[in-house]
């Protein structure tokens, strides 16, 4: 779980250090306080993409900070990646620290462990650690590939979604290979042969990617040599053999100007210059005498190259392509052979096709016959769900609409629809629920598919947003229930769901001068009484919101 979370200069934030506790926790505080910076930087630090606009005003970097504590089931596994991605392991595995730094320019670092990570592998470790439900969660439940996604998720069955997507993927090339060799024509032997012998002449020739670029480099620096060398020469004697060289002129300034800034020191700095100059004056003589000394101008070399130059040459005006495109020639040329080649026993194409058909039909079933289970489970507790939250009557269908042919993802797409009461036929999700109904059909389904979750820490920003009342009511019993067995952490606006948090978290915001400044509080039990009664009563706070305030909390 989420144990700290350390922040300096990011957004509103000058420096922050909050310590987080197992169960249910609530961030509230007014509009603009900055509740959400926490969650921003929290998936900062999980990998999301940085933009130098999160750093505070007049800071040149912002530093984000998380440390985890590993539930002990997940120790195991969480060493044995570290280990694997080279990462040391703190506290015998039993805690993970992962860091973000944001620079002016734009440009970001990660850590893990206070070893440097990509961000790729800062996700795959915040994946399994956090999962983040935005405010805006209702609206991806829109996408069908979502609503796929999320059944699978909740069911178990991405790996066995992985792998019907692979197997339709090697069966989709094997289709492609029979096709390309069903559609050769009467021409293929020739055709085949033609490229037998275009295939040899090019393996013969060998281009390498890059070698084009290269060997015009290598012929223009030994067909130049005597120029090459005369003018290194030339060089060398103005600068160090000559008798007025530039290196003994540069020594005795160096020499006067030193002495003079014995008796002035203001011409200290110009002697430092000098004698910078003069060590790079000595260091440029050195590097041009040992260009001179491992110059190779052997004139046989010079021929090889020229010769090789022009087998290039010519082979790219035989076949018509540019000099530098010969390497992807040559790979096309094999590619198309063995395409042609393989269509002479097209039977055993046919053969490995319907094979690897047998074989994804096989798996893509098994994949529909889980999910018909998965979301006949999961409709009837989204049902259950919604009659708590002013939704009476209504019911969630999980609809696995079957597909003309297979695809990567199955033999069906997955459709939610919903009736939003009693007698009413379940229609397309898109069409039917209204803001309100979406926001608190999103949050049920959240709440169901995150009790089967294993990621520690749950996360809810603002998922509540629309709802109110007795259906507020429900929703903090609801994530007051996950509290049990996760750790939960929600920014709310509603004083139902504030008031049902196992801790409570106020974020406020205050100008220092000219700088604006968010801070984060933890509030105590006559605190939260304060707190609750803002959110219930508004700027002004009236001693019956307060009794208001303290019925909601003695409640839970």
């Amino acid at each position: 779980m989420l144990q700290t979370i350390s922040l300096r200069d990011f957004v509103i934030v000058d420096q922050l250090e909050l310590d987080f506790s197992s169960g249910f926790t609530v961030l509230t505080g007014e509009t603009g306080a900055g509740k959400s910076i926490l969650l921003d930087a929290l998936s900062l630090v999980l990998g999301e993409r940085a933009d130098s606009s999160q750093i505070r005003e007049t800071c040149n970097r912002a530093e984000i900070s998380a440390l985890f504590r590993i539930e002990q089931e997940q120790v195991e596994h969480f060493s044995q990646w570290l280990e694997e991605q080279g990462f040391p392991i703190e506290d015998e595995g039993q805690s993970l620290l992962l860091k973000r730094t944001v620079e002016a320019n734009g440009r970001s670092r990660a850590f893990i462990n206070g070893s440097v990570a990509t961000l790729a592998q800062l996700r795959e470790a915040g994946d399994q650690l956090v999962d983040i439900h935005g405010q805006h969660a209702h609206q991806l439940l829109l996408k069908g590939g979502a609503q796929r996604e999320l059944l699978d998720r909740h069911a178990g069955l991405l790996p066995l979604s992985a792998e019907v997507a692979h197997t339709f993927k090697t069966l989709n090339d094997s289709r492609r290979r029979l096709s390309q060799a069903e559609n050769a024509g009467q021409d293929i032997e020739r055709e085949r042969e033609r490229l037998e012998w275009q295939l040899e002449e090019l393996t013969e020739l060998s281009p390498i990617e890059g070698e084009w670029a290269s060997i015009q480099t290598e012929h223009a620096r030994l067909a130049n040599g005597a120029k090459i060398i005369g003018g290194c020469q030339e060089a060398i004697e103005v600068l160090s053999d000559a008798d007025n060289s530039i290196e003994s002129s540069l020594t005795k300034i160096c020499s006067s100007i030193s002495g003079l800034a014995a008796h002035d020191p203001a011409l200290s700095e110009i002697s430092e210059a000098l004698e910078s100059a003069q060590i790079q004056l000595d260091e440029a003589i050195h590097s041009l005498n040992r260009y001179l000394q491992k110059m190779d101008l052997d004139p046989a070399h010079l021929v090889l190259v020229e010769e090789r130059m022009q087998a290039l040459h010519g082979a790219a005006r035989k076949y018509r392509t540019e000099t530098d495109a010969l390497p992807n020639l040559l790979l096309e040329t094999s590619e198309r052979l063995e395409a042609l080649t393989a269509s002479q026993n097209i039977d055993a194409l046919r053969e490995q096709v319907k094979q690897e058909e047998a074989a994804y039909l096989k798996l893509a079933k098994q994949l529909s016959q889980k999910r018909a289970s998965a979301a006949k489970e999961l409709g009837q507790l989204v049902t259950n769900a919604m009659q708590d939250l002013s939704m009476a009557g209504g019911r969630l269908e999980i609809a696995l609409v079957a597909l003309n042919e297979g695809g990567s993802y199955g033999l069906e797409q997955i459709e939610f629809l919903v009736a939003g009461h009693a007698g009413s036929t379940p229609r397309s999700l898109a069409k039917v629920a209204s803001g309100g109904e979406l926001a608190r059909i999103s949050l049920a389904i959240s709440v169901i598919t995150s009790k089967a979750s294993f990621t520690p820490t749950l996360i809810f920003d603002e998922v509540d947003a629309g709802i109110g009342g007795a259906v507020a009511e429900t929703v903090g019993k609801l994530l007051h229930q996950l509290g049990q067995s996760h750790q939960i952490l929600c920014v709310t606006h509603l004083p139902q769901v504030a008031a049902q948090g196992n801790h409570h978290l106020k974020v406020s915001k205050s100008q220092t001068g000219d700088k604006t400044i968010s801070q984060v509080q933890t509030l105590v039990r006559s605190e939260r009484v304060e707190e609750v009664a803002r959110m219930l009563g508004g700027a002004t706070i009236t001693d019956t919101t307060r009794r208001h305030a303290r019925e909601l909390l003695e409640q839970h």
